[in-house]
């Protein structure tokens, strides 16, 4: 038997759906809470991947997101949950951090060989850390900024308010983060030559 929040869900209406879903998760419901989960998790475990820089770290951090969510419920009225879960996301991504004063190495998320061209594999992972550890040389802000807007694809007045950030301030972390990046691959890429 369908819930109502699951049949909204399924029916495409997105804001109601979403209020359905969380006013249904907020009573009890454990599947719609389930559905949420599955909504929002590709999401907040990328998200986190690319601030965490690793993906056990990322998983660490996207179970105590949806904890917190789990345990916020009761005080999501008619928020935008996408922005409160970006929100929350770096929010834990920062606390382990700063809990593990940069002393975990950054790694790549385990891949398995596509069946192409094994050279070409190499030069995309070897291209993927490179990026992975551009974003470490990044301070806090900057690569929260730098994540949620070029590889979240959140708008700067988006990032800004999931930050708590004025606009400009957002635009001066990402234009910084990315003269960063740029100037750490140049310098890595060369040592490779």
């Amino acid at each position: 038997m369908k819930t109502l929040a699951l049949a909204a869900a399924e029916a495409g209406d997105q804001a109601e759906g979403r209020d359905t879903m969380i006013e249904a998760a907020r009573s009890g419901d454990a599947a719609t809470f389930d559905l949420l989960m599955r909504r929002y998790e590709r999401m907040v475990l990328g998200t986190a991947y690319r601030l965490a820089g690793n993906i056990e770290d990322a998983e660490d951090a996207s179970q105590e997101v949806f904890l917190r969510l789990y345990r916020n419920l009761a005080r999501l009225d008619s928020v935008n949950l996408a922005a409160w879960l970006y929100r929350v996301t770096v929010n834990v991504c920062h606390d382990a951090r700063r809990r593990r004063a940069n002393t975990v190495p950054v790694e790549d998320a385990p891949e398995v060989a596509a069946a192409g061209d094994p050279q070409q594999f190499a030069r995309e992972a070897e291209r993927r850390s490179l990026l992975l550890r551009s974003l470490r040389t990044l301070s806090e802000k900057e690569r929260a900024a730098l994540v949620l807007r070029d590889l979240e694809g959140l708008s700067t007045t988006e990032v800004a308010g999931v930050l708590g950030s004025k606009v400009a301030t957002v635009r001066s972390q990402i234009s910084k983060a990315r003269l960063k990046m740029r100037d750490f691959v140049e310098r890595n890429s060369r040592r490779r030559i």
